[in-house]
């Protein structure tokens, strides 16, 4: 099994992609989902989220208030790296067991959906490939504009937090642009599955793991048969 990391940039329409990837079958592990996860109340990161941040960024039902604590991390990048600290060692461990249970279960690849996979840079070294969700930066702008209602300045401001998606693309193995409508995003979606699907990267190692399997089954049997 190897690891596929998908990313993008706000607003360029990553969530399209997933979903199309879904459909197909994909095992896709969302980062995003198990950020909420590991957060949720008398959880060891929401304990010490509360003991950093304090309780005006909680929710009535005692849930984290995710745009209070954006609005924080947001404007001060020294909070930013504290949140990080607290919330990244629960999210890898989260993804972990997932990778586990997909492995287990014989996929032959996993998509890790980490918004800020080429940020961060560490955990593209344990990805064969890389793939980003591409739009050109005006339509970037539109649509994150219509989908926040956020003006003109604070879209930018949004988008500017972030690695332009032109220095991304030079990283990515493959590219998804996501500029168009949405039957050309699909098609690119299953030109990339098919192109995945036929990799014969760690086939050495599927087939001996078979190899092994079916070794140790056989043994198993002859076992039985000499004991029944």
């Amino acid at each position: 099994m190897f690891l596929v990391g998908l990313s993008g940039g706000i607003a360029s329409g990553k969530s399209t992609v997933v979903a199309v990837l879904r459909e197909l079958g994909c095992a896709v592990i969302d980062a995003d989902v198990i950020a909420r996860q590991v957060v949720q109340p008398h959880s060891k990161a929401h304990q010490q989220i509360l003991q950093h941040f304090g309780t005006e960024i909680l929710l009535e039902n005692g849930e984290i208030n995710r745009e209070a604590l954006g609005n924080i991390i947001f404007s001060q990048p020294e909070k930013r790296r504290l949140l990080n600290s607290i919330t990244h060692p629960e999210i890898l461990k989260e993804m972990l067991k997932q990778l586990l249970k997909y492995f287990v279960l014989g996929y032959r690849y996993v998509i890790l959906d980490i918004p800020l996979l080429f940020e961060t840079r560490g955990l593209t070294r344990f990805m064969k490939y890389t793939v980003l969700v591409y739009c050109d930066p005006p339509t970037q702008l539109a649509r994150l504009m219509k989908r926040s209602g956020l003006g003109v300045a604070e879209a930018e401001a949004r988008i500017g937090s972030q690695l332009p998606l032109d220095e991304k693309r030079r990283w990515a193995t493959h590219v998804i642009d996501n500029s168009g409508d949405r039957e050309s995003t699909r098609r690119q979606v299953l030109r990339l599955h098919a192109r995945l699907e036929d990799s014969l990267h760690f086939l050495w190692a599927r087939l001996a793991v078979g190899t092994a399997v079916a070794g140790l089954g056989g043994l198993v049997f002859l076992l039985i048969r000499h004991f029944i």
